[in-house]
């Protein structure tokens, strides 16, 4: 078991689990569905939904680890900047990362308002059929990375990669 300290004021100081160690398998499956989810999406893309994911989750660990990946793969510091407002700066970002934005969105938040039909159809006429499976079962990896972080009280920085 490895201790983690949560600073939070709303949190108590916990010993957290380690996932990977605890359930191994579990742990190898989400790895796989990841690393199948990411076929064929062009690389920063799967980025900016990756931070935009975290960023509605609020998982500062997964946040960083992402934004440094980005970073390594050749993404802008403007556009790393812009994820969080993304809306508001549509310019920095193609139709296709708008549209992946927008469903990035919708189904983090999937609770609030489910998947509006608008922001499934815009996705739907940007990405094949394909690459629009692709682009959703990337969505719901990262979402359960940010729960497992979070969960497990990951502390951003402390990549183990």
């Amino acid at each position: 078991m490895t201790t983690t300290t949560n600073t939070s004021s709303t949190h108590a100081t916990s010993a957290r689990l380690e996932f990977g160690a605890s359930a191994p398998k579990a742990f190898r499956a989400l790895v796989a569905f990841d690393a199948a989810a990411r076929e064929g999406i062009d690389p920063a893309l799967v980025e900016l939904i990756q931070i935009r994911s975290s960023h509605l989750n609020h998982c500062a660990y997964c946040l960083h680890m992402h934004t440094g990946d980005a970073r390594k793969a050749g993404e802008s510091e403007d556009r790393l900047h812009m994820v969080a407002v993304w809306r508001e700066a549509r310019h920095f970002f193609t139709e296709r990362e708008q549209a992946a934005l927008a469903l990035t969105d919708a189904v983090t938040l999937v609770a609030d308002a489910g998947v509006p039909d608008d922001v499934y159809a815009r996705a739907a006429a940007l990405f094949d059929e394909r690459e629009l499976a692709q682009v959703l079962a990337l969505i719901c990896t990262i979402n359960t990375w940010n729960r497992v972080a979070l969960s497990t009280g990951k502390v951003a920085g402390t990549d183990e990669r």
